[in-house]
C-alpha cells in the first residue's frame, strides 16, 4: 500500500483490510462473548505476522478463543497442551520405523504438532527448557532442526500461547528471550456483569455453535501485504524509538519509575512490534499513516513483557503495566511526539 503516493489505492486496500479483520472478529464473536480487545489484539498478531501470548486465570475462554480462530480461518490448526514431561521430538516430530510393502522396515518422518500454520501452546509455561527452546526455534526461525534436519514451516506461521498467572507449581517461567519472540501480551480478563446471561446460554444449552471458514492463508498474507505497506511517519518512528529507549534504565530518555524500578527494559523488538501493531490499529481507525495514538493506543500489550521489574518495585506493587503508563507520560512531557 503506497498511502503518501496514491491515496486512491491506499484507500481501496484499507478498507478491503477492514472488512477481512471485521468477518473475522465476527465469526468468531459468534462464539466469544465480550473479551472484544483481546479479539482485536490476537487478530492484530495474526495480521502483523506476530506471536501472542494470552495471561489469564483458567476458565475466561483463552484456549476457545484461538481455537474459534482456527476454526473461522482455512489453516492447518494444532493444539500443543503443555506437561512437564513433553520432549522436544512431541512437538517436533521424530523418526519412526515403518513397515514397508514387500517386508522390512525403515525410518520415516513423523511430524509433531509445531508443523502448522495456527499453532495453541496450552500452559506454554508447563513446558520445560528444552521443550519451550524448540518451540523458540519455530518461532523465531520459522523452522524445526530434528537431528540433521531442518524443516521450513509455511506460512503464514503464528504461535498463540496460553499460561495461567496465579498456579506457578509446577511451572517453567518463559525466559526473557522468549518472552522477546511474542509481539503481544494481552490479558485476559473477567467478563463484566451483563455478559455472564450470553456465556451460560452458549454453553449450557443443546444448541452448539457453528463455525465457518470465513478466510484462508493465501488472503491473511495479502493482508500482512498491506499493513507492512502502511508509511511510518519520521516523528513517529522517533517516537516508538524513544518509549523503547525510555524502558532501559539509565537511558538518556528514561524516567525516574524505570531507573528505579525496571532491571532490564525493551530491545529494539520492541519498537519493531509497536511499528506493526500500530500499523494495524491505523487502519482500523481510518487511517492510512501511523499516528502517535496509534503507538500509545498498543504500548502495552506490546511492551508489558518486555520489562522486568526488579525485586524493589515488585515489593512495591508496581507491574510492567505501572511503567508503561510512566513512560508514557514521561515521554509525551519531554516533547517525543513532535
Amino acid at each position: 500500500m503506497t498511502a503518501a503516493s496514491d491515496p486512491s489505492t491506499a484507500k481501496e486496500a484499507a478498507s478491503k483490510f477492514k472488512a477481512v479483520h471485521q468477518k473475522i472478529k465476527d465469526e468468531v464473536s459468534r462464539v466469544i462473548v465480550g473479551q472484544g480487545d483481546v479479539i482485536d489484539g490476537v487478530l492484530t498478531a495474526l495480521f502483523a505476522g506476530g506471536h501472542v501470548l494470552l495471561e489469564g486465570v483458567p476458565g475466561l475462554g483463552k484456549t476457545i478463543l484461538v481455537r474459534t480462530l482456527g476454526e473461522a480461518v482455512d489453516l492447518d490448526f494444532s493444539r500443543i497442551q503443555f506437561t512437564p514431561d513433553m520432549m522436544p521430538a512431541d512437538i517436533q516430530g521424530t523418526q519412526i520405523l515403518v513397515e514397508v510393502e514387500g517386508g522390512g522396515h525403515e525410518l520415516e518422518f513423523q511430524q509433531g504438532p509445531l508443523i502448522a500454520n495456527l499453532v495453541l501452546a496450552d500452559e506454554i509455561n508447563r513446558a520445560t527448557p528444552k521443550t519451550q527452546s524448540a518451540l523458540l526455534e519455530a518461532m523465531q526461525e520459522r523452522t524445526i532442526t530434528v537431528g540433521v534436519r531442518t524443516i521450513n514451516l509455511a506460512d503464514p506461521y503464528c504461535v498463540m500461547a496460553t499460561q495461567n498467572p496465579v498456579e506457578q507449581e509446577g511451572t517453567y517461567p518463559l525466559p526473557e528471550a522468549q518472552l522477546d519472540r511474542f509481539l503481544m501480551k494481552l490479558i485476559v480478563g473477567y467478563p463484566e456483569e451483563a455478559e455472564y446471561g450470553a456465556i451460560l446460554d452458549r454453553t449450557t444449552g443443546n444448541e452448539e455453535m457453528k463455525v465457518s471458514k470465513v478466510s484462508n492463508g493465501e488472503e491473511i498474507m495479502a493482508m500482512r501485504e498491506i499493513i507492512r505497506g502502511v508509511p511510518v511517519p519520521d516523528h513517529v518512528q522517533r517516537y516508538a524509538i524513544r518509549l523503547v529507549m525510555a524502558t532501559q534504565p539509565h537511558s538518556a530518555h528514561a524516567p525516574v519509575v524505570v531507573n528505579e524500578n525496571v532491571l532490564l527494559g525493551s530491545s529494539p523488538r520492541g519498537a519493531q512490534g509497536l511499528l506493526l501493531a500500530a500499523k494495524v490499529k491505523a487502519i482500523l481507525d481510518g487511517r492510512f499513516a501511523v499516528a502517535n495514538e496509534d503507538i500509545v493506543g498498543v504500548a502495552h500489550p506490546v511492551l508489558r513483557h518486555r520489562l522486568h521489574v526488579n525485586f524493589q518495585g515488585q515489593a512495591d506493587g508496581i507491574d510492567s503495566d505501572r511503567v508503561i503508563d510512566g513512560v508514557l507520560a514521561h515521554v509525551r512531557a519531554t516533547g517525543g511526539q513532535g
